[in-house]
């Protein structure tokens, strides 16, 4: 424990942001990093419980948290990068986008401020990057078995780094031109700036992770040319097919789904080409973001930064309680308002609201029809029934709407069907306890078979499945049969 009494001598402090007036201005990372005293004080609030449910209960990845405050708070940078890597393969990326459940587990935040947990997380890795302590690590011994692994998403990136770590030889496909999936071209910018991905990539390519991009699994390679090459497949390409809104109206121009959206943002700023004609720009437009979500929130931001006269944020369910509340009690997650960076940015949120109907002129979309709504649960039932407020139709002016609404699973993909894989609800790939799907040697990792979830929980499922990939393997005997070989 780094200091016994620091829980009760130091408060919460976050680093805060850079100011609205200059942030608005560009894409640069929109948060501030704590100086190292800074998160030295921060480390001596952990209790180091005897029970760390911040480990147990909040954190996916079951990151060992109390061990890293403690080397934190005494500078020793080395050891708390050590125990930090151990669990979490990224935590450059998590350490900026997570939404930190392990605070909400914190013992500490049952009568205070929890531990800054995330913030001290992201100056282990940075402070380890700046001291020159990664560095690639190739593995010693290479085995002879080679994995295929569809998607360069966080789950598949996992699932390359684990395996290439443990010898075997993986090559990572994706139909993008560049690797990271949703962390390149899902998350703007401004929350994770692309050159902290290409430092990780460059870091795996070192380590001998061969990434092949620009290739669409099931179109341009079919499955029995990548079995007939590889010893796994490991199948990570998310679950990216948007819940869309069927009402009157919905074909009209100026609709778009949020994520392809932000995916053109991130491509524009990239200096990859977007077809002028299909271009989705908010410069002078009023905006209208369907959705109260983590996405529609990154659309907010990159709205307003493209030059929106104005942008509304419309959200179905009611406004989340200011506290905790006694649906989500310690350790859950809590349910409580949260406001993020681009919220501050200018942004109007309204909830409760249920979209009826899109109006429009020659074409174009140019007003959303809606209704308030209440939610209530009958006597005897276990979920809220929503219902119309009668008189509460409004008119929003919209000249671009945004669908941020989430996810239903996976797009439609050729190579599942042809490999007849068993599907469950909304499309998502069944798989067993080890990650292997109904075909052997097929596994499935990330959202492509939980559903669209957290970054976090899909590092998680990439090191399960290359922990089910290598049993696999090891049960067969390949490695055996084609011996290994030592690296130099």
């Amino acid at each position: 424990m780094g200091k016994p009494t620091g829980f009760m001598e130091y408060g919460r402090k976050e680093p805060g942001y850079r100011p609205v007036q200059d942030r608005v201005r560009d894409y640069r990372a929109v948060e501030l990093r704590f100086a190292e005293d800074g998160i030295t004080e921060q480390a001596a609030r952990c209790m180091d419980c005897g029970t760390p449910f911040c480990h147990g209960c909040g954190c996916p990845l079951q990151n060992v948290i109390p061990e890293w405050n403690d080397h934190v708070y005494h500078g020793r940078w080395r050891d708390a990068l050590e125990v930090l890597l151990a669990t979490n393969n990224f935590p450059e990326f998590t350490g900026r986008i997570c939404p930190a459940p392990c605070e909400g587990s914190c013992v500490l935040g049952i009568n205070r401020e929890p531990v800054t947990i995330r913030q001290i997380e992201l100056a282990i890795i940075e402070r380890a990057f700046e001291l020159g302590l990664v560095k690639p690590r190739p593995p010693a011994v290479r085995r002879g078995e080679r994995v295929a692994v569809i998607g360069s998403g966080p789950a598949g990136l996992a699932v390359a780094d684990t395996l290439n770590r443990r010898g075997f030889r993986v090559v990572v496909y994706d139909s993008a031109a560049r690797a990271g999936g949703i962390l390149r071209y899902g998350i703007p910018e401004f929350k994770l700036e692309k050159v902290i991905v290409d430092r990780r990539i460059a870091l795996m390519e070192a380590e001998g992770v061969d990434f092949e991009m620009g290739v669409r699994v099931g179109e341009d390679l079919s499955y029995h040319y990548l079995r007939g090459r590889f010893d796994a497949i490991c199948l990570c390409a998310g679950a990216r097919q948007p819940r869309d809104l069927a009402v009157p109206g919905r074909e009209l121009a100026g609709i778009h789904f949020a994520m392809d959206y932000l995916t053109q943002q991130n491509r524009r700023l990239a200096g990859e080409s977007v077809d002028p004609d299909r271009a989705i720009l908010a410069d002078g437009k009023s905006v209208l973001v369907i959705g109260g979500g983590d996405t529609g929130s990154d659309c907010v931001g990159t709205a307003i930064r493209q030059g929106a006269v104005q942008v509304k944020q419309v959200e179905i369910l009611p406004q989340p309680p200011p506290v905790r509340s006694e649906s989500t009690p310690w350790p859950m997650w809590p349910y409580v308002m949260r406001i993020s960076s681009s919220h501050k940015e200018g942004c109007e949120r309204h909830w409760a609201v249920a979209t009826k109907k899109f109006k429009g002129a020659n074409g174009r979309v140019t007003a959303v029809c809606t209704v308030d709504v209440e939610w209530a649960t009958p006597t005897g039932a276990v979920r809220p029934v929503m219902r119309e407020v009668p008189g509460s139709d409004r008119e929003w002016k919209a000249d671009l709407v945004l669908l941020a609404m989430g996810f239903t699973g996976p797009k439609p993909n050729r190579m599942i069907a042809d490999l007849g894989l068993r599907t469950g609800t909304g499309g998502v790939i069944w798989r067993d306890a080890a990650n292997m799907t109904n075909v052997p040697g097929i596994f499935v990792s990330g959202d492509m078979s939980m559903g669209a979830s957290l970054v976090v929980r899909a590092i998680r499922d990439g090191r399960q499945a290359a922990a089910g990939i290598e049993a696999y393997l090891d049960s067969r005997g390949i490695s055996g049969e084609s011996g290994g070989e030592e690296c130099s």
